[in-house]
C-alpha cells in the first residue's frame, strides 16, 4: 500500500513555501520574522518551527527543491544520451538561469543586503555539492585529479558570481549568462 500524505500537511507546506517566497521577494529574509511568516501562511508559529529552523532555512529548502527539479530533468536528458556534451552544458546552465528568473526578486533582495549572505552562500553550497557529484560520475579523461572539494568550490563560486553579476546589471540577459557560463566551463564539464 502506497503511503498517503494528509492533504492538510500538503496545503500547510505549500502555504509556507509560497509565503516565504512572497516575503523574501519583498524584503531581506534576515528581516522576516517567524510571526510574519506564520501570519502570511495562515499557520501558527509552532507549525513554522515544526517545518524549519528559521525563515532562511525554509527559503533555502524551497530554492534547493526547485534547483533539484532542474537537476533531475538534466539527469533524464543525460540518460537518454541523445545530446552532445556542449548541448547538455547549455541546457543545464539554462535550467539554472530559469530557476534564478523564477526567484529573481528573492535573489536580488538577498544579494543587495549583506545580512542576507546566507542565500548566496546556500547557492554556492548547492553548486559545490552538484560539482562534486558531477566529477564523481564523470568519465571524461580530463576530469581533474586535484582535490574535488577545492575544484568544486572554485566552480561554484564562479557560477554564483556570474549569477550575481547578471542580477546586478539590468542590461545583461539570461542568454548572456548562459553564453558566458558555458564559455568559461572547462572542457571536462561536458
Amino acid at each position: 500500500m502506497a503511503a498517503h500524505t494528509d492533504p492538510r500537511i500538503t496545503r500547510t507546506v505549500r502555504s509556507l513555501e509560497q509565503a516565504i517566497v512572497e516575503l523574501a521577494a519583498q524584503q531581506p529574509v534576515s528581516r522576516i520574522t517567524v510571526a510574519a511568516l506564520a501570519e502570511r501562511a495562515g499557520v501558527t508559529r509552532a507549525t513554522v518551527y515544526n517545518r524549519c529552523d528559521s525563515p532562511l532555512d525554509l527559503l533555502i529548502q524551497v530554492l534547493y527543491a526547485d534547483l533539484d527539479r532542474g537537476h533531475r530533468r538534466e539527469q533524464q536528458l543525460r540518460a537518454e544520451g541523445s545530446r552532445s556534451p556542449a548541448e547538455m552544458l547549455r541546457l543545464a546552465t539554462a535550467e539554472v538561469a530559469e530557476h534564478v528568473e523564477r526567484f529573481t526578486a528573492v535573489y536580488r533582495q538577498a544579494l543587495q543586503n549583506p545580512e542576507d549572505r546566507g542565500v548566496y552562500d546556500a547557492l554556492v553550497r548547492h553548486f559545490a555539492d552538484y560539482t562534486v557529484a558531477f566529477i564523481a560520475r564523470s568519465t571524461h579523461p580530463d576530469v581533474p585529479r586535484a582535490n574535488r572539494a577545492i575544484v568544486a568550490a572554485f566552480m561554484a563560486n564562479g557560477f554564483a558570481g556570474a549569477i550575481a553579476a547578471w542580477l546586478a546589471d539590468d542590461t545583461v540577459t539570461r542568454d548572456d549568462l548562459v553564453a558566458a557560463a558555458t564559455a568559461c566551463a572547462p572542457l571536462w564539464w561536458g
